[in-house]
């Protein structure tokens, strides 16, 4: 595959299909290159996923949620099925199974060069749309971990009944983490988790949506700016899970289900998963954070002169102490430490920050012209890599690539 091209999207997640849309209504040649098919991120996930945000929140331009239950939540399947007819709607022009393998500038004014599974390609522009994270995270000690007892990735895990029998390890309590430790527990496996701190919130204040709450006190439009550190990108989402109808799966109340928490993992001594003694931090961070979103919940009603609605607390669920399993005690282990962006198939000099994010501002590269970026983890906003929000990073992008 030879080929010259305008501009060259990388990826037909959200993210590059809302930056396709915007660029096919304004008559840009593109093309889009996908190493799987349009949407293959969220197949991926696990069989009972469910979208975390309400389906209203699906605001991809042209391509909103138009179902008949917009607070609900999506299935796996749904999302994947919504993006694929996203790109039928406007006959997107995506070349799938054709993974990029590198990319690299080809010379000062000269584009860029793609090489892929397919051949090489030529572009004046790109657009890089590979997702907000690419790379599990992978600790030191997993390995260690690995050659004892079998280890799933949280990409890898599907049901309970796809992991062996025996009592099951997760490492990691952020949202994927819990979600997957409640439907484990749920189905009646013993389950330990090495809890990290992670915000919880309520799934419903007044019988309305955390998100929609969270939208209107403003959550959604931090930039980064505002953040008291850079590291908030690899900041846990909130502990909340779309399935059976949204619910809460803070640590308090995976323990009132039966699930034993431990503090987070620090490495392994012989036989033994050695633990820090944090777990009643993390748990204080998680119900601190809940009291707080509550109690601005609270102040925006007042404020609005509404009448301010029935807070609920953090669950009272006691932590009673757990003990720490054996390495020949567990059937499994569930990794679920988070992920880290990679870009080290872009070859070129600067292009990312320390802590491996593209250096941009409002998607474009600081320091090689040409270059985009979108769905980047707070490229613009909190929201930039949401389905709520990826849509206007892609249109602040677009219009810059038209006017071109």
């Amino acid at each position: 595959m030879r080929a010259d091209v305008d501009v060259l999207v990388i990826g037909a997640g959200q993210a590059g299909l809302a930056v396709s849309h915007g660029l096919s209504a304004s008559g840009v040649d593109h093309v889009v290159l996908e190493r799987d098919r349009a949407g293959a991120a969220w197949d991926a996930r696990w069989d009972s996923f469910r979208l975390v945000t309400p389906n209203h929140t699906i605001r991809l331009p042209g391509g909103e949620y138009r179902g008949d239950d917009p607070a609900g939540y999506l299935d796996r399947d749904g999302i994947g099925a919504h993006l694929r007819d996203y790109a039928s709607s406007f006959a997107a022009p995506i070349q799938e199974r054709t993974g990029v393998e590198s990319l690299r500038s080809a010379g000062v004014g000269d584009g860029f060069v793609a090489e892929t599974s397919a051949g090489g390609i030529r572009a004046h522009r790109v657009v890089v749309c590979t997702g907000a994270y690419q790379r599990e995270h992978r600790p030191g000690f997993i390995e260690e971990i690995g050659r004892e007892v079998p280890v799933v990735a949280a990409t890898e895990y599907r049901a309970p009944h796809t992991l062996p029998d025996g009592t099951v390890l997760v490492i990691g309590g952020g949202q994927s983490g819990c979600q997957i430790v409640h439907e484990l527990v749920h189905a009646g496996r013993r389950v330990v988790l090495a809890a990290s701190r992670a915000p919880a919130m309520p799934r419903r204040v007044d019988g309305r949506d955390i998100i929609d709450w969270l939208g209107e006190l403003g959550f959604f439009d931090d930039t980064l700016a505002d953040m008291p550190s850079p590291a908030v990108r690899n900041a846990s989402n909130p502990l909340i899970s779309g399935a059976h109808g949204g619910h809460e799966v803070g640590l308090r109340t995976l323990a009132a289900d039966g699930v034993e928490l431990i503090g987070h993992v620090t490495g392994v001594d012989g036989a033994r998963v050695r633990v820090a003694d944090d777990l009643a931090e993390s748990v204080a961070f998680g119900d601190d954070v809940f009291r707080e979103v509550c109690s601005g919940i609270g102040r925006l009603c007042w404020s609005q002169g509404l009448p301010v609605p029935d807070l609920p607390e953090p669950p009272s669920t006691g932590l009673a102490a757990a003990t720490v399993p054996l390495l020949d005690e567990l059937g499994a282990v569930v990794n679920a430490v988070g992920f880290r962006p990679d870009y080290g198939w872009i070859d070129m000099q600067g292009i990312v920050d320390d802590m491996g994010f593209p250096l941009q501002e409002d998607g474009a590269s600081a320091r090689m012209p040409g270059l985009s970026f979108v769905g980047v983890p707070w490229m613009r906003t909190r929201r930039s890599p949401l389905l709520l929000g990826v849509g206007e990073d892609a249109d602040v992008v677009v219009r810059r690539l038209a006017a071109r």
